[in-house]
């Protein structure tokens, strides 16, 4: 029987590493099937036929992949950087400010892509831009960009407003009584702290516009597919083992990331 005067640990709780190890069974199990699947020699997706690299390779060759995955990663890159210099204005414009009448509104106005469903923001968009594309005749990337950077704006912002909450405002005093400027203060103090954050919310923001479909299912014109909306359209005809190596390589690089960014911000720590 457990000790009433113990503080509450969920973990010491019964059955807790059996649901644990069951959760994470349940959730990484199909990834496993897709990427053991991937090395399938047949055409199946469920049936092992023998080991091979033919998908990878049909997938490489493939120059419609090869064309969507490089136009997934120019507008994830580019909506990831400008969310990302974005967020890091309006987290230090609602963090370094004294308390005000409004202030939780900007709050839920900056998040609110993340409470409304992405439908209702893809149609949304899709309004908007189809009045601009009427009356400029421009159908470029360019409304890709500006949708995917709409809705990775909180995803960036949520890391580097944590961070910046969680700062030692003594140093930037001290700089203010050394007489630097604001921006001063800014750029040799708070940005060099900040980093980890911003690179935090620039991964996730690049990740999340990667492998958006919604959005850009609605915004993009045609021939602009990315390799989400590439992979969605081919499942909708015939799934083969290319669709698997072609997820796989994509994990693998999000994973790559993910360490990267991960070592980088904690040697910034």
């Amino acid at each position: 029987m457990a000790n009433p005067t113990e503080a509450f640990d969920v973990r010491r709780q019964t059955g807790f590493p059996t649901v644990a190890v069951l959760c994470f069974f349940l959730l990484y199990l199909p990834i496993a099937a897709l990427v053991v699947f991937a090395f399938n020699d047949g055409m199946s997706i469920a049936t092992w036929e023998g080991t091979s690299l033919r998908w990878f390779e049909a997938a490489w060759n493939n120059d419609k992949v090869v064309e969507a995955s490089i136009r997934s990663v120019q507008i994830a890159a580019a909506a990831a950087v400008i969310a990302t210099v974005v967020a890091t204005m309006a987290a230090v414009a609602t963090t370094r400010t004294r308390q005000y009448r409004g202030l939780n509104a900007k709050y839920a106005f900056i998040n609110m892509p993340l409470m409304v469903p992405e439908i209702v923001v893809a149609v949304a968009l899709l309004i908007f831009f189809s009045r601009i594309k009427m009356a400029t005749g421009y159908s470029g990337l360019g409304y890709l960009i500006a949708a995917h950077t709409a809705f990775c704006i909180p995803f960036a912002y949520l890391p580097i407003r944590a961070r910046l909450e969680t700062m030692d405002l003594s140093l930037e005093t001290a700089a203010a009584d050394l007489y630097a400027t604001p921006f001063k203060a800014f750029r040799r103090v708070t940005l060099p702290l900040l980093w980890p954050g911003i690179l935090a919310g620039l991964m996730l923001a690049f990740v999340i516009s990667l492998d958006d479909v919604v959005i850009t299912e609605f915004v993009k014109s045609g021939g602009q597919d990315t390799l989400p909306t590439y992979m969605l359209g081919q499942l909708r005809r015939v799934v083969t083992p290319e669709m698997n190596a072609i997820s796989t390589v994509f994990l693998i690089l999000s994973v790559a990331i993910v360490t990267v960014f991960f070592f980088i911000s904690r040697k910034k720590d």
